[in-house]
């Protein structure tokens, strides 16, 4: 009797464990449910849309304008490299969705003036083609010219004015969506070369027309010109990747005989993208040969130069000039924001006055810093510090460099 009354009382106890684990189970889930729901009805009052910080906002608010753009803007292109500091204004006028018509002029601290209209049709051919139209007038009034070849001295500067009215048209076109690209242009334009503004002495004062080609004169041009190559860059006027590999013919016509001549561009750029575009590796090629036409003189102005704010950044504007031209640059961008590039910089190159010179061998150099100031596809501000052996160059643009 004693063994089943043990026997009975562990049943009844192993019921009870059985029938309180359920119970247990049961209660646990439920009651974890209740602290989320509690945990999150606490949450409720403090959720709340994101609201940018005053920074952020006005960032935001340029990034807009420099992809949208505004109808009265400030135009500070200047009419000619060496003009210094440039002041302008413009008209935006958009004739459809894409269209735009562009009024703008500007004047320069040297004097140097320019007023034009401009069409930009981006979007043309599904996407696959852009068309700009530009016509317009400008006045450079001292121009620098140090010589031909690369000997030429710095101390022997001396100046010309010019005045150009003229009209173009440019057709891009990618055939296919891959890189291949091709370019056409056409423009309409006179030159007329005139004695030097300034504190330096003008051209006329130590050459002659028996001794500098085109002096003096004042051709009229048809000038045309086809591209053909690779572009995968995302814009030429700023980009962290792709590259661009052209060849461009240029046919400067002169009706009257005497200044007509050809120009051959070839050009290499390279954008190489490090830790995910945060650093890039910017590297261009560049050479420009010239050859007459037919006994035809080429007019000094119109030859191949280095130097200034584009090329050769520590030396003067049109600091060297001659037929053939080879320039080499690099730079690596460091991303400070998105808006804000730091770049560091080197520059080499020389002109010379056979092709058969063209040759990496007794470079002009300089190297420098600066910082652009950038929009998703244009560079409309940089400033940069440039060395070279002939000076030390500080420099405001409104362009990209490459």
């Amino acid at each position: 009797m004693r063994i089943q009354r043990l026997l009975g009382s562990l049943a009844i106890a192993a019921l009870a464990g059985g029938s309180a684990a359920p119970a247990f189970a049961q209660e646990e889930p439920a009651t974890r449910q209740a602290v989320i729901e509690q945990e999150q009805a606490q949450k409720v009052p403090l959720l709340h849309p994101y609201v940018p910080g005053q920074a952020e906002a006005l960032m935001n608010r340029a990034e807009t304008l420099l992809v949208k753009g505004v109808k009265w803007h400030p135009f500070f292109s200047n009419a000619y490299s060496g003009g210094r500091f440039a002041l302008g204004v413009g008209y935006a006028k958009a004739l459809s969705a894409y269209n735009i018509l562009d009024f703008r002029g500007s004047y320069s601290i040297a004097g140097y003036k320019r007023i034009e209209t401009e069409f930009r049709a981006p979007r043309l051919f599904n996407r696959r083609g852009a068309l700009i139209m530009l016509g317009g007038w400008r006045e450079a009034t001292q121009v620098g010219f140090f010589g031909l070849g690369p000997n030429s001295a710095v101390d022997n500067r001396t100046n010309y004015l010019f005045r150009q009215p003229y009209g173009q048209a440019t057709l891009t076109v990618f055939p296919t969506r891959r890189a291949f690209m091709l370019r056409g242009g056409l423009e309409f334009t006179k030159w007329t070369q005139l004695p030097g503004q300034g504190s330096y002495p003008s051209v006329e004062t130590k050459y002659t027309p028996a001794t500098l080609p085109g002096l003096g004169a004042d051709p009229t041009y048809v000038h045309s010109q086809g591209t053909f190559g690779f572009d995968w860059r995302p814009s030429p006027g700023y980009a962290r990747r792709g590259g661009s590999y052209t060849i461009t013919f240029h046919d400067y016509n002169d009706p009257d005989k005497a200044f007509g001549f050809q120009l051959v561009d070839y050009e290499a750029i390279q954008h190489i993208p490090i830790l995910r575009e945060a650093w890039v590796i910017s590297l261009r090629g560049l050479a420009s040969t010239a050859v007459d036409k037919g006994g035809q003189q080429i007019p000094f102005f119109m030859l191949p130069s280095l130097g200034g704010g584009s090329n050769l950044r520590g030396y003067d504007s049109w600091r060297y000039r001659d037929k053939n031209s080879v320039l080499v640059q690099a730079e690596w961008r460091i991303m400070v924001n998105r808006f804000v590039d730091m770049v560091f910089f080197y520059d080499t190159g020389k002109v010379v006055a056979r092709r058969s010179e063209l040759s990496l061998d007794d470079l002009k150099h300089d190297y420098g810093f600066g910082m652009r100031f950038h929009g998703p596809l244009s560079t409309p501000f940089r400033v940069e510090v440039a060395k070279s052996p002939e000076k030390l160059a500080l420099i405001f643009a409104t362009t990209a460099v490459f």
